[in-house]
């Protein structure tokens, strides 16, 4: 079994590494192919790749290239993990728009158009090449914002699936609050990538008893604070919100806490510095501690019982994926890109049937969809009036004197990305 990872030059990638160590009984690779431009970040990364496989005693083959054809060519699944523009153009994400006064984030709010606006043709450009050269791989997209690029993914005919890790750490979490197995722990996980709310805690299986409400009488303040929402609002909630919303039920306080930091990418570029020295000692060979605090927990273990479900090689039978909706939540249309449990197996994800919801998440759901909708025509047809109709329509900017800052700004700071400024 052949894999191919774009964006295999990425700090996270000794993480999917180890995984695939580890796990390599769910998912046999063979020969695992890391395709990067950065030839030096690669080969610092693919070193590391070659002693995690060698000390853990995994058979299989390590191939480094910056050549994307001969990369993904015979490769059965192909991992998108890419950044357009790299941590430089995240920092602009995370700070122009609080020029505005609006919150300032890579994958939500202006921030997160801007990169969408960045990503989508580069992804959609990847994946004809991917299909040119095998058109039966599947691709697993890691790449932000997911369920814009999973759905420009889909809507261009590709054999894709939008992946996400919000909701495998909150399941790990639970698991270890309640002392079971991860395995045990099923999610009542709905909405939109990095919009989600838990609606329900299971033990044993989509059927199993919902324990939620044990969950937050009992942990409520530890979760609480892991989310940094007020013990209050899960309460009157009853449910547990992905830490994303609080971009929208804090946005004041949030804006007023990133006036008065180093932003996140900062942070960030920090650890990758660290990071790729770190890579780069021969005698490492093990994912080092301080990748944990880069992001993407237990991305390593979702990859690949994705992988293995969509391969035919077994995996788990349910999974939280981003696919098109397909009449799972009534209010969207069929072609809208959603984040729920759903079965995958060898012809893709079918979404499970979820509980009814309250118009209260409901609601926000179809006005970020309806976002998305205008985000991903911006980014397949440009032009500053569609950027401006897609700021308009998102909740965390929503006025137009807003809206026509954040789009002057977006197109200033990102006019080397976008063919059409």
């Amino acid at each position: 079994m052949k894999l191919a990872v774009v964006g295999g030059g990425s700090t996270y990638t000794p993480e999917l590494i180890d995984g695939f160590a580890r796990l390599r009984d769910t998912l046999p690779v063979s020969e695992l192919v890391l395709v990067d431009p950065a030839a030096d970040r690669l080969e610092l990364v693919g070193g590391l790749a070659r002693r995690i496989f060698a000390k853990q005693g995994h058979p299989g083959k390590i191939v480094t290239t910056s050549d994307l054809d001969a990369g993904v060519e015979g490769a059965d699944a192909v991992l998108l993990q890419l950044r357009v523009g790299g941590q430089a153009a995240r920092q602009q994400d995370e700070t122009w728009p609080l020029e505005c006064g609006c919150v300032g984030q890579e994958t939500t709010g202006a921030g997160g158009l801007a990169k969408a606006l960045r990503t989508v043709p580069v992804v959609l450009d990847i994946a004809e090449r991917v299909r040119r050269t095998n058109p039966d791989a599947w691709i697993i997209d890691f790449t932000n914002p997911v369920g814009i690029v999973t759905r420009a993914l889909l809507q261009a005919g590709h054999k894709a699936v939008g992946l996400c890790n919000v909701a495998i750490g909150l399941q790990r979490k639970f698991a270890a609050l309640l002392q079971v197995a991860p395995g045990e722990v099923h999610l009542d996980h709905v909405g939109l990538n990095h919009l989600t709310w838990e609606l329900g805690v299971r033990l044993g299986g989509p059927g199993g008893d919902n324990v939620l409400p044990r969950l937050l009488a009992e942990h409520g303040d530890t979760i609480a604070d892991e989310l940094r929402l007020p013990r209050q609002v899960l309460d009157r909630l009853g449910v547990v919100p992905s830490y994303y919303l609080r971009y929208f039920y804090a946005h004041d306080e949030v804006v007023r806490e990133l006036g008065t930091k180093p932003s996140r990418a900062a942070e960030v570029a920090e650890m990758e510095r660290q990071l790729l020295a770190m890579y780069g000692d021969p005698a490492l060979d093990e994912k080092p501690e301080l990748l944990a605090k880069r992001g993407g927990a237990f991305y390593s273990e979702a990859a690949v019982d994705l992988a293995a479900s969509l391969l035919g090689n077994g995996g788990s039978p349910v999974q939280v994926v981003n696919t098109y909706n397909n009449g799972t939540l009534p209010f969207l249309a069929d072609d809208a890109v959603i984040e729920v449990p759903a079965r995958v197996g060898h012809g893709g994800a079918v979404p499970l049937a979820v509980p009814e919801l309250d118009p209260l998440y409901a609601g926000l759901i179809a006005h970020v969809t309806a976002y998305e909708d205008l985000a991903l025509e911006a980014a397949l047809r440009g032009g500053r009036d569609r950027v401006f109709r897609a700021l308009l329509a998102h909740p965390l900017v929503g006025q137009y004197d807003y809206a026509d800052g954040l789009t002057d700004r977006l197109i200033a700071h990102n006019r080397e990305h976008l063919a059409w400024a």
